[in-house]
């Protein structure tokens, strides 16, 4: 038994099927001076084929995983774009006299190597993408194919030492059973991928195993533990069957709640919803019973292309979102990018701090037009259901009231064009911004509701980057000073009587929802494939209890004592 790190939960057990490290062997190959023009096109042609098969697979992940997983290969398209990578490479072709491949190569390890001594994991991972593109730039130069492709004839526990997102998105979902890689980290785009795809991943063996994995070895792997087994003994073999399924079956007693009302055991209601980034997730959402989407990422709207999206598309694809959700509510969250999400063609200015610049409603006030254009299409695509719209990053009572007005004028322009709309759509705002919570009570007076995103909440109340590996341990949602405003703006928008629901990452962490319940939170929004794990849990839990052991939570002076006190609660439901 070996123990990594599980970045995919699920069991997977079969052979392995070991890919092999790919390290390039060519030659110093030097050019004469007359040739430095055709290795410069060399180069050129090798980044437009890389290019071509990186939009490629963008549209092929669109496609199976939705938008949100295709924008990893915007990363890989950046840094062939990048001016610093691509000078390196050209001042080693046109100074040394060596060929494209060979100046490839040698940036390629330049800057992996740099990464890689960096005290940062999430630096460290970003080197994967760079060695990534590198390879790709290489096959093209060389005319090499792709690595040897695995079985088709039978499925299997895929082993590397590490893996690139490019490498996963080839293989075939319904043939790999489970991954297990010597490198990596959880932030790492390919286990972001392998959790979008369902397939159990253990990371993190190298220096771990007794002998190298050989192909056909029996594997277990275990993604909730990270435990890995190779050539288990028959009786760990036995229990790893019954656990495995256990869990199938567990997966399949989920799907048979997904249209069970999602109350407390003493009758207390909680409205389960998803956050989406593109219509193709709608499906989903129904399937998995959430009474609407309480987040929908615009933003991912205006991404993989090269201008604006017009009013009219914009339209159309609120107006299937809402016909698709036939009459549940669908929240759009207006655009909602700079920080680490930005537009190729919509530059902003370099910060050095973007996470806390313009970013989010800060550019939309700056940039009327383009917001008006998109508050014309959502009020247009209120007229075809329950259509609602949310401020994202307010953190002042005067950018509500701004952005108010812009939707007042936004609303005379339809109206003076004969366009349908629904006059009273409801307006809200997501709490992300602590001097926001603190005014929770007067904002509450001028919205219909708020909806908590505790992802960037978190962050600014502990100062702490949620993408920064190295102070990841430091950013934790059970902080008594997250739990403390929580409570500020949730009796705020009580008080107010308006509804609160929570949008961010906390929302589908199951060990949160006593705190939910306790607070009195009767909305929760997460992603997809947490909706029925969480009414599991909602279903055996009690309110009045969880209401009781809040005011334990609050007495708490650190998010240790916070998270044992829910440890306790969980071990006692678990033995009732």
């Amino acid at each position: 038994m070996f123990k990594g790190i599980g970045a995919s939960s699920g069991i997977a057990m079969g052979p392995a099927y070991v890919i092999p490290a790919w390290d390039w062997e060519f030659p110093d190959k030097m050019v004469d001076a007359t040739d430095l023009s055709f290795e410069f096109e060399r180069l050129y042609d090798g980044i437009r084929s890389s290019k071509d098969e990186l939009e490629h697979i963008k549209q092929e992940i669109r496609d199976v995983l939705g938008q949100e997983q295709s924008y990893i290969f915007d990363a890989h398209l950046a840094i062939l774009e990048d001016p610093v990578f691509m000078n390196e490479i050209q001042g080693i072709i046109s100074r040394q006299y060596k060929a494209a491949e060979v100046a490839v190569k040698e940036v390629i390890d330049k800057f992996v190597e740099m990464f890689d001594v960096l005290d940062d994991d999430y630096m460290k991972e970003r080197a994967m993408d760079i060695k990534d593109v590198g390879n790709r730039l290489l096959k093209h130069l060389l005319g090499s194919g792709d690595d040897t492709p695995p079985p088709t004839d039978h499925s299997y526990v895929l082993v590397a030492k590490e893996l690139t997102p490019s490498q996963l998105v080839h293989l075939d979902p319904a043939r790999v059973l489970g991954i297990v890689t010597m490198m990596g980290g959880l932030t790492s785009h390919t286990s972001i991928m392998s959790r979008a795809m369902g397939i159990p991943f253990v990371l993190g063996l190298e220096g771990k195993l007794i002998r190298p994995i050989q192909n056909g070895d029996l594997m277990i792997v275990d993604g909730e533990e990270g435990i890995v087994y190779v050539n288990p003994d028959s009786g760990t073999v036995e229990l790893y069957e019954s656990r495995k399924t256990d869990w199938l079956m567990h997966r399949e007693r989920l799907q048979e709640i997904a249209h069970v009302p999602s109350m407390t055991q003493d009758r207390k209601q909680v409205r389960l919803a998803a956050n989406i980034s593109s219509i193709k997730e709608i499906d989903q959402v129904l399937k998995n019973g959430a009474v609407g989407v309480g987040l929908f990422r615009s933003e991912f709207l205006y991404m993989d292309r090269d201008s604006l999206p017009d009013e009219e598309e914009q339209t159309e694809v609120y107006k299937q979102a809402a016909v698709k959700l036939d009459g549940r509510p669908l929240i759009i969250r207006t655009l909602d990018i700079g920080g680490d999400k930005k537009l190729d063609y919509l530059p902003l200015q370099v910060e050095e701090n973007p996470a806390l610049g313009c970013r989010a409603i800060r550019i939309s006030l700056d940039r009327r037009e383009l917001f008006k254009t998109q508050l014309r299409a959502i009020l247009r695509a209120s007229h075809f259901g329950q259509v609602k719209l949310m401020y994202p990053m307010i953190s002042s009572l005067g950018e509500l009231r701004e952005a108010n007005a812009l939707l007042a004028e936004a609303k005379q322009e339809l109206k003076s064009r004969g366009k349908p709309f629904n006059p009273d759509i409801e307006v809200g705002l997501t709490i992300e911004v602590p001097g926001a919570a603190l005014i929770a009570d007067v904002l509450a007076k001028e919205v219909d509701f708020f909806s908590i995103g505790t992802n960037d909440l978190i962050q600014f109340v502990l100062a702490v980057d949620r993408m920064n590996d190295s102070i990841a341990h430091l950013y934790n949602p059970y902080h008594p000073a997250v739990i403390r405003l929580l409570k500020l703006t949730i009796d705020a928008a009580k008080a107010a009587g308006i509804p609160v629901a929570v949008c961010g990452e906390f929302a589908g962490d199951i060990r949160a929802l006593p705190l939910w319940l306790g607070l009195g939170i009767e909305e929760l929004s997460m992603s997809v494939q947490l909706i029925l794990p969480i009414k599991h849990r909602l279903l055996t839990s009690n309110h009045a209890e969880c209401e009781r052991l809040l005011q334990e939570v609050l007495q708490c002076g650190t998010s240790e004592e916070i998270e044992q006190v829910l440890r306790q609660a969980d071990s006692r439901s678990s033995a009732s």
